[in-house]
């Protein structure tokens, strides 16, 4: 069998819900080829699936070692570690993939969910429009910023009455 057919049989068994066969196949095809990018990154995305994110970064950053501008590399990466709680972190790849491609509206919304978790909701909005600005019709972007414009809203109001209450 060719790398190219078990990638296929590999992403099939992914789209089967067989995980864990998957991962054999992606292993297999490593072992046969050590700098195969598309079957680190996949292999990423079936751990990261599988909630095991650690080793899901780990493909990522083999793949990025070979291929630094990896776009799928940097994305997963930042989703995993945004899944982690490591949202700097996150911001970074997503920063490292926009260099590489400044209109990449997936590598925005997600810069823009990360910011968001850290509390930097204007920053967020802004990443959601640009993303928006590039797809119209994206909705990850669209419902986000609406999320994000909404707890603006709220933190906001919140503001006034506190400075009421500590001046009263």
């Amino acid at each position: 069998m060719r790398n190219s057919s078990l990638l296929d049989e590999a992403y099939e068994l992914c789209e089967e819900g067989k995980y864990t066969l998957a991962l054999e196949y992606y292993d297999l095809i490593l072992f046969k080829n050590p700098k195969n990018v598309t079957a680190m990154i996949n292999k990423g995305v079936t751990l990261q699936t599988l909630g095991k994110h650690s080793k899901a970064i780990k493909c990522y950053d083999l793949a990025l070692e070979i291929d630094d501008k990896n776009l799928d590399a940097l994305v997963n990466k930042g989703s995993a570690l945004h899944t982690i709680g490591k949202h700097h972190d996150a911001i970074d790849c997503y920063d490292k993939a926009l260099k590489v491609q400044p209109k990449y509206a997936l590598a925005m919304a997600y810069k823009g969910l990360s910011l968001g978790e850290i509390g930097l909701l204007k920053d967020a909005i802004k990443c959601f429009n640009a993303a928006l600005k590039i797809d119209k019709k994206f909705d990850l972007a669209l419902s986000n910023k609406i999320i994000a414009l909404e707890l603006l809203k709220n933190n906001t109001k919140l503001k006034p009455k506190l400075k009421k209450r500590e001046t009263g």
